[in-house]
């Protein structure tokens, strides 16, 4: 009855954002401009994935087991994560101060290394990475570090494209998740062409003027505001900010900022708000990146459909922090672009403008429908109510029933698809917390 993909979260609210989430299946490609800007992300997504009890490979090529586990830090001690060592006898050559390492006590440690004593041989890797693979339940979580070490290894682009050629749909059909790190002018653009083609994902990372960037680059299944442009980060250690976190500080007015928060917020895509105020996508998303501003007759219009004071582009309300007791009328109804027309209506039940720790929402999803998908892409903690009616989700491999008068209460696992079998439209009171 189910068959579509989970969408999960990878770690970095600020990515899942931009992206769209991640789906079960995805093979994301990180272009890695200066060595060492993907790995915030991967320790992330290796995070996120041990707070969910997913079995996690790390496939390396280019740090020895001990350099990895200090890499890691408190992320190694994990009975779920398992290194595959493709370093030892690869660029390590054997050396006895690699192999040194197994030497110690392995049966105290709890994470498991496993040694690929041919490396060299990509037939050899394969075996390792898939046989391991069958060991393990669930949607396993791998990061490839890297195919730009696999190159080095294996003396030519070919055996790293017919081993990636052969590994990404693989790894899809099997309900994998898997990060590839790539180092970004290392290789052709040809090699890169057929990479971009196969993957679900591709992500670049580079340093311009001095400063991170993250550009998504290819994202099937989502439709990004952001495809192709890029948006500035930093990090300090696993936390990962982007530049609309810096605009955030107090007393400082973002206009385009706002805009995009009560956008988003109504569940509208650029191009929808573009098609409702007059103007092309590419206005909004200049004017949301600050690099023009709207016209005043455009930004009446914005208001006026976000259904906002126009003063509250430019301060916030601080009138609201105060209010008890918000009238039915300062709700407004949320769109869900990426769900079937049809299917869903939803309601904020405070007003757009009200920054809380909680959202409120009415979601009603229709007579004999389905949703290919949970209705929001969120971090943190959902709770629900079900007012009337009955409805089925699916999360993981099992499918729940929720009748009317149950509370569902979703932390970090999101449901696939949720399904009204039933004759009369379902609701929901639904709460989203930050």
């Amino acid at each position: 009855m189910f068959s579509k993909k989970n969408r999960i979260s990878s770690g970095v609210s600020q990515l899942d954002h931009l992206l769209g989430g991640l789906f079960i299946g995805d093979n994301v490609i990180w272009y890695d401009n200066a060595g060492s800007l993907a790995s915030p992300f991967c320790m992330n997504f290796i995070q996120i994935s041990q707070t969910q009890n997913k079995p996690f490979i790390y496939v390396s090529f280019d740090r020895s087991p001990k350099n990895l586990l200090e890499k890691l830090g408190p992320l190694a001690e994990s009975q779920h994560l398992t290194i595959l060592d493709c370093f030892t006898h690869g660029k390590g050559d054997g050396s006895e101060i690699f192999s040194k390492f197994y030497e110690k006590d392995g049966a105290r440690w709890p994470y498991q290394i496993i040694k690929v004593n041919e490396p060299w041989k990509p037939e050899k890797v394969i075996e390792s990475v898939y046989g391991l693979h069958k060991t393990m339940k669930g949607d396993v979580r791998f990061v490839f570090e890297s195919l730009t070490g696999m190159q080095d290894l294996w003396k030519g682009e070919e055996h790293i494209l017919k081993f990636y050629t052969h590994s990404c749909p693989r790894l899809y059909e099997l309900d994998t998740i898997a990060y590839w790190i790539v180092e970004k002018g290392a290789h052709s653009d040809r090699l890169k062409a057929h990479i971009n083609q196969i993957a679900q994902v591709a992500i670049d990372l580079s340093i311009k003027r001095g400063k991170s960037a993250l550009t998504i680059l290819k994202a099937e299944k989502r439709k990004p505001d952001t495809l192709n442009k890029a948006t500035e980060f930093w990090n300090d250690g696993m936390t990962i900010h982007f530049d609309s976190d810096r605009n955030r500080a107090p007393g400082r007015i973002n206009l385009g900022l706002r805009i995009k928060e009560l956008r988003t917020k109504q569940g509208l895509s650029q191009k929808e708000l573009a098609n409702l105020v007059g103007v092309t996508p590419s206005t909004i998303s200049q004017v949301e990146s600050n690099s023009i501003y709207p016209s005043l007759q455009a930004l009446f219009k914005m208001a006026e459909i976000l259904s906002v004071d126009i003063s509250s582009f430019f301060q916030k309300k601080t009138d609201l922090k105060n209010q008890v007791v918000f009238s039915s009328k300062e709700g407004v109804k949320t769109a869900f672009p990426d769900l079937p027309k049809g299917c869903i209506t939803g309601k904020l039940l405070t007003p757009i403008d009200f920054d809380s720790k909680a959202e409120a929402y009415i979601i009603e999803i229709l007579p004999k429908k389905s949703l290919p998908s949970h209705f929001f892409i969120h971090k943190g903690n959902e709770i629900g109510y079900v007012l009337s009616g009955k409805l089925q989700m699916q999360i993981n491999n099992a499918v729940h029933t929720a009748n009317e008068g149950d509370i569902i209460y979703l932390t970090s696992e999101m449901p696939s698809q949720w399904k009204n079998s039933g004759t009369k439209t379902a609701k929901l009171l639904w709460i989203k917390i930050r």
